[in-house]
């Protein structure tokens, strides 16, 4: 049986497709799936393995329905899905008991004219490499931003502008945000600009977070809103045959209620394509905060990243882990091979050190990764990917993950089909 949520939007879908059958303007819907299920062995995988343990091994799927609708100068997104882990409903159970199945997406755009456009509701907010704002597609639920955006486009410069003003009810009384965890913000504004040239480009950004402070004995009680800035700049350029990418980003204001926050992010990195096979080399520098304090925080958070592309595939770092810790100094190198006509294997390695100073001055080499990563197109629409990653730790690792032992073996082994056809395609 299904909840009236979901039975409402599958009414919804049928209503959109009798409406663009039988009328004469010139609209265009699309119905779309992504299905993809993966299987997880999970051995290390997001911190040290603890010892006394047995790993973990789960097939996780995500089940996602897409509607766009285009009409004139009216676009409509509407988006919902089901993340489930295969065994955590009963087999005959009538309802959705597990609280699997949610919004992801629905917003409507509205274009002034050729330059300006306004886009409004559920919206997934992704730029550049996706280190600051990204969609988060590793994630089976992704990431998405209730916000109003305003854009503009002309030739190779686009600007847009984003707000958002979060409430948890329709209340009465009061502006109460107890919604906490992933940066979670009470009221969010941005600017993103960009400038294309022909093989390269340049973009700013200036983003403003502000988060809710609560006291009281539940927690609960409003407190005023402190505010957490970021800005900075992503690059792209080549010089002869090498492609390159950086990004610098500084981040101010308040980390907490009373503590100060002066954190930066710097990453550069070039990649070569001789023929079949690409080579790439790079690092990252993200600022830490010392072990044994400081008068400011120093430990810079990306935020609302798509940070599993980042730091290793591991997730030790900045996946729901290590803010306001010592930071990260990432210095990486990776290769692309050519396996078949439609298949690749990724090998990259990962060397970590601290950024910050340790307790009792211990050394800053945190450990040392290695990721593979095999892609093969299946067929139009169906996609296979299975991966591989081994931390080796060392004993400052356990400094900064909470004393459990860097000895135990740490890996990681997953399988995903990426299924995305389109359904219905109006012409």
């Amino acid at each position: 049986m299904m909840r009236k949520n979901q039975l409402h939007f599958v009414k919804l879908a049928l209503f959109f497709l009798l409406f663009v059958t039988f009328q004469t303007t010139h609209a265009q819907l699309e119905i779309g799936a992504d299905i993809r299920p993966r299987f997880e062995y999970r051995h290390g995988f997001n911190n040290l393995f603890p010892n006394n343990t047995e790993p973990a091994a789960f097939v996780v799927q995500r089940s996602r329905l897409n509607v766009s609708y285009i009409l004139d100068n009216l676009d409509i997104m509407l988006s919902v899905q089901d993340v489930s882990v295969w065994g955590d409903t009963r087999q005959i159970d009538a309802t959705d008991s597990n609280n699997s199945f949610s919004l992801f997406r629905a917003w409507a755009e509205f274009h002034f004219n050729d330059n300006w456009s306004t886009k409004l509701g559920r919206q997934v907010l992704s730029y550049d490499d996706q280190r600051i704002l990204g969609g988060l597609d590793w994630a089976m639920q992704g990431r998405f931003h209730d916000a109003a955006l305003i854009k503009y486009k002309k030739d190779s410069f686009m600007a847009h502008f984003g707000f958002a003003f979060s409430q948890q009810s329709q209340a009465r009384e009061g502006n109460v945000f107890t919604i906490q965890g992933a940066s979670t913000y009470k009221a969010m504004q941005f600017a993103y600009l960009k400038k294309t040239w022909k093989n390269s480009s340049a973009s700013f950004l200036f983003l403003n977070t502000g988060f809710q402070n609560l006291t009281g004995a539940n927690n609960n009680v409003a407190d005023g809103v402190f505010y957490k800035h970021t800005t900075g700049s992503y690059f792209t350029f080549p010089i002869n045959n090498v492609n390159f990418m950086g990004s610098a980003y500084y981040q101010f204001g308040k980390s907490d209620e009373t503590t100060d926050l002066s954190a930066y992010q710097v990453s550069l990195e070039a990649n070569y394509k001789p023929a079949n096979t690409l080579f790439g080399l790079g690092l990252e520098i993200l600022s830490g905060t010392n072990q044994s304090g400081d008068s400011k925080n120093k430990s810079f958070l990306p935020l609302y990243g798509t940070n599993h592309k980042f730091n290793g595939f591991m997730d030790y770092f900045y996946v729901g882990n290590h803010a306001n810790n010592v930071g990260l100094d990432d210095f990486y190198a990776k290769v692309v091979f050519k396996t078949g006509e439609k298949s690749t294997l990724l090998a990259k390695a990962h060397y970590f050190l601290a950024n910050a100073n340790l307790i009792d001055d211990a050394d800053k080499y945190l450990g040392t990764e290695i990721d593979l990563v095999y892609t093969n197109k299946l067929m139009k629409n169906v996609k296979l990917n299975i991966g591989y990653s081994h931390m080796f730790a060392s004993d400052s690792m356990s400094l900064i993950k909470g004393g459990i032992p860097n000895d135990n073996t740490n890996n990681w082994g997953w399988a995903q089909l990426i299924i995305n056809p389109t359904l219905f395609k109006s012409n």
